[in-house]
């Protein structure tokens, strides 16, 4: 850092019990009393350069001067009078505002004294701290102690746009010096200034800087209009993560805060809400310029901290812009993602005849990667819809209404499987145990148990919470996928009876191919309690026959309801549930000859 020494005589500043005094040969004529602190001192020396003193010394017969509001306090004044005495003072960032502030107060200008010190505190401060980086940061932060000084004397204006210019020049230009917050040492700083254009080198040395500056500060790098929109998200991202606290539903603030002097929760609050906003205000408008989480993340907090309505629909506004190809959801569920490319590719046959081959052909790959990337958004929107949900699965006040809503939303053809689907609704399950029947079948109706793993297909088995069609679908595709492909491995050629076979085509099943329904286990975000368990599934001793008696046990009551209502005839397939034995495979074996057996007496 850059400094300024004026003066060359030695300090001669005493203490004597409560009173400062100067070391001389002439006894004292006079007393200033600064902030409750007083001192004896000459006033030739003091007079000489500072107008203001003159003024008060001839307006007031009294001896003792009282100066109750200076700027700065004891320090600041303390080096206007070394100065006026001759005595050797260094001026740096860190007390430059104070002291001209104090210069400006006392009225030390050009005016009374040629080389006084308010003309020699400009010169060093325009020449030497507003060309060096570290410098204008720390300068602008000490305004912050004077902020009407600082205003009025364009202190605060200029450091901005010091700032501001050195942000939008190249970083080989800017005299760096020793970074205010960059842990980067001396000799890595030339190797690390090639790239830091592009990677935002000054934002983490700006993120120290209070909101109001800071805000102040963005705008003026914004106006400049050449920095990337994504390199000013990322610079809020530093920002937010350094000054926005963890934040809890109870609204308690739990890590670091802004200002450690904060007298209550509630203002906290008050401090964090205005942060909030100030940040939302500086989102670039591009799209894309922040990541979704990281506007996911200040949604959340603008709920906790009550932000003004505005500020949460601007989050939401931006979070629904982030969802690439959102309209998707509505054309999406009844054209799959190919279909573009063939109404694309049909267009291309009728311009065939007066266009080479050689620009259709380009035209179609064309179309294809835009096609392939369309559906490649679509396909993360879904995971991103999937996590969504086990994560808003949990609240107890989520209405199930909402949570099916958001789950219909996806088209079938962008989830490639259901097993974040199954986990959200599992979650779901366990925190609303009160859901009766048909609010069960109508949480599960969006699953496709075709497109569950095997792992999530012995979980389901077992669970207790799913309504019982759900449960012996799972079975039964399992059942189907296991007899395709040991039929497969085998190398036999065995037909499958006619019934599976019906019952897989229904179901867009292909008996010859057995991995048609076959889908990996995906990468689950869900908490270590809801992950699933599949332990003792290996054992003959398994669970599966118990939870479908369990099941039905829970159904009796409604079937019981529909045998009345035929006249005391129990339903045929009633009875065979009844009679499920433990084993999976020898239950689907009796199911299907009962089924076999009543489409024969139909």
């Amino acid at each position: 850092m850059k400094f300024m020494k004026l003066g060359s005589r030695p300090d001669t500043f005493y203490t004597s019990e409560d009173l400062r005094c100067v070391s001389s040969e002439v006894s004292s004529d006079f007393t200033i009393q600064v902030s409750g602190s007083k001192y004896l001192l000459h006033k030739f020396p003091l007079l000489s350069k500072c107008l203001r003193l003159q003024r008060m010394c001839s307006e007031s017969p009294e001896s003792i001067i009282q100066l109750p509001e200076f700027p700065g306090g004891v320090e600041a004044f303390e080096l206007c009078a070394k100065f006026c005495y001759g005595i050797t003072i260094t001026i740096s960032a860190y007390n430059m505002v104070a002291a001209r502030c104090a210069a400006e107060y006392l009225q030390m200008a050009e005016e009374v004294e040629k080389g006084n010190l308010v003309y020699k505190l400009e010169i060093f401060l325009n020449s030497c701290i507003l060309n060096g980086w570290r410098d204008s940061i720390v300068t602008l932060q000490t305004t912050k102690a004077f902020p009407l000084w600082s205003e009025d004397l364009a202190i605060t204006s200029r450091c901005i746009e010091a700032i501001a210019s050195k942000v939008l020049s190249h970083p080989s230009k800017v005299s760096l010096s020793h970074s205010h917050s960059r842990r980067v040492r001396d000799d890595d700083m030339s190797s690390n200034r090639a790239g830091a254009s592009s990677r935002g080198w000054w934002a983490e040395d700006i993120a120290e800087l209070g909101i109001d500056l800071y805000w102040r500060t963005m705008i003026a790098i914004k106006s400049g209009g050449k920095v990337p929109a994504s390199v000013i998200g990322d610079a809020l991202r530093v920002y937010a993560s350094k000054w926005l606290p963890t934040l809890k539903r109870n609204r308690k603030l739990v890590g670091k805060k802004a200002d450690s002097d904060s007298d209550s929760d509630t203002d906290s609050s008050s401090k964090h809400r205005l942060l909030l906003e100030s940040i939302i205000s500086l989102l670039p408008a591009e799209k894309g310029a922040v990541s979704c989480s990281f506007l996911l993340k200040l949604l959340k907090a603008a709920n906790i901290l009550n932000a003004s309505t505005s500020s949460k629909m601007e989050l939401a506004r931006r979070v629904a812009l982030q969802l690439e190809d959102a309209t998707f959801m509505v054309q999406g569920q009844t054209s799959p993602p190919t279909s573009p490319l063939r109404c694309k590719k049909g267009s291309m046959d009728r311009r065939r005849r007066s266009r080479s081959a050689e620009n259709i052909n380009l035209e179609f790959q064309e179309s294809r990667r835009s096609s392939s990337a369309s559906h490649s958004s679509k396909l993360k929107v879904a995971k991103l819809v999937d996590g969504y949900l086990q994560q808003i699965a949990r609240d107890v006040n989520l209405p199930l209404s909402k949570f099916v809503t958001l789950a219909e939303s996806v088209p079938e053809f962008s989830r490639l499987d259901h097993d974040d689907l199954y986990r959200a609704i599992d979650i779901y399950l366990k925190a609303h145990k009160n859901l009766n029947k048909s609010e069960r079948k109508r949480l599960c109706r969006v699953l496709d148990c075709k497109k569950l793993s095997m792992e999530a297909c012995m979980h389901a088995a077992q669970n207790e919470m799913l309504p019982l069609r759900v449960v012996v679908q799972v079975l039964f595709y399992e059942q189907a996928r296991a007899a395709t492909a040991s039929t497969n491995c085998e190398g036999k050629m065995t037909e499958l009876p006619s019934n599976i076979k019906a019952l897989l085509a229904a179901h867009n099943i292909d008996p010859s191919n057995p991995n048609a329904a076959a889908f990996s286990t995906t990468t689950s975000i869900a908490a270590p309690e809801d992950q699933w368990s599949v332990s003792g599934l290996k054992s003959p001793k398994s669970k599966l026959s118990g939870t479908l008696r369990s099941k039905l046990a829970e159904d009796e009551e409604v079937e019981e309801r529909f045998m009345n209502q035929d006249g005391g005839r129990t339903p045929s397939r009633f009875k065979a549930f009844c009679a499920i034995p433990g084993r999976p495979k020898k239950m689907f074996s009796k199911f299907l000859s009962i089924n076999r057996n009543s489409n024969d007496k139909s």
